[in-house]
């Protein structure tokens, strides 16, 4: 009878601070405070279910964890007038087993909705609309419009006045066509960068020799951020660049811009520094 009070009274606080919590949830504590907004691209939703689902179950793990270890720390505890260690507890093997068998079937279920939803993520759209072509450099980007012909070569952030502030105007910016299927084809020119647009929820390595590949369908208009998430050298965190999400006519006629500016053709591998790369030869045979 007294054991099933205290247990009462334990409970009751964690029961509390749970509904509080759960009440009070805001737009973002419902997209688990990603940086984003559902609907941003066709995958975005997938990844804040991933993310949401799997935070929300560890919370309740945590929650009876915290429960079990304040329950045993009261009930347990060395009372006034005793000596010696209280009463101990060995060799239980149902809970053992218990504790064994949980925390298994729990990581091999996030395994198993993590492998559902990169299949899916890494999946090739079947005739992309349009086909990007991104090399990192240390440390801006080269966008390659490979679909329409031409590029845009870009230089790494800018730093102006006394508070070093970046730039806005002089970040390079990728611009995509909002409801076509997109395939972005993931080079470096140098050393490993990361490929990341934070709205997106997603990121892919750029290896030197190695070429990765990201499809999906923007389906926001508006601005976004991105920049590299590979410590990459000195002035990694200039690495910036936005992305610009815009109807087809505004696409058009930035693809014509770039067109009437000369920027015809493609800024492939000739332009890498790597020269350690197999088949390359930068090094002379008496070096």
């Amino acid at each position: 009878m007294r054991s099933n009070r205290r247990l009462r009274l334990t409970a009751i606080p964690l029961a509390l601070v749970t509904t509080i919590a759960l009440a009070g949830c805001t737009t973002q504590m419902q997209l688990g405070w990603l940086p984003t907004e559902p609907g941003t691209t066709n995958q975005v939703d997938r990844v804040i279910g991933l993310w949401v689902t799997s935070w929300i179950v560890l919370l309740v793990v945590g929650v009876i964890t915290w429960g079990l270890i304040i329950w045993a720390a009261i009930v347990y505890r060395r009372r006034k007038g005793q000596t010696g260690l209280p009463a101990q507890l060995r060799y239980n093997m149902p809970i053992e087993a218990f504790y064994t068998v949980v925390p298994l079937i729990l990581v091999l279920g996030f395994f198993a909705f993590t492998a559902r939803d990169q299949a899916e993520i890494e999946a090739p759209l079947a005739d992309p609309d349009t086909v990007i072509e991104v090399y990192g450099k240390r440390w801006a980007w080269d966008f390659n419009y490979i679909t329409e012909d031409v590029y845009y070569a870009g230089i790494q952030a800018q730093e102006t006045g006394p508070n070093n502030t970046i730039d806005a105007d002089s970040l390079p910016t990728l611009y995509l066509p909002v409801g076509q299927k997109v395939e972005i084809r993931i080079e470096s020119r140098d050393v490993i960068h990361s490929f990341w647009i934070v709205d997106f929820l997603y990121k892919k390595d750029m290896i030197p020799a190695k070429t990765n590949y990201w499809y999906f369908i923007p389906e926001k208009e508006g601005t976004y951020t991105g920049k590299c998430a590979e410590l990459c050298g000195e002035y990694h965190s200039l690495m910036l660049f936005n992305v610009e999400v815009v109807s087809q006519a505004e696409y058009d006629a930035y693809i014509e811009s770039l067109r009437a500016e000369g920027n015809v053709g493609r800024l492939g591998p000739e332009f890498n520094t790597n020269t350690n790369l197999p088949g390359t030869t930068g090094a002379t045979e008496e070096e």
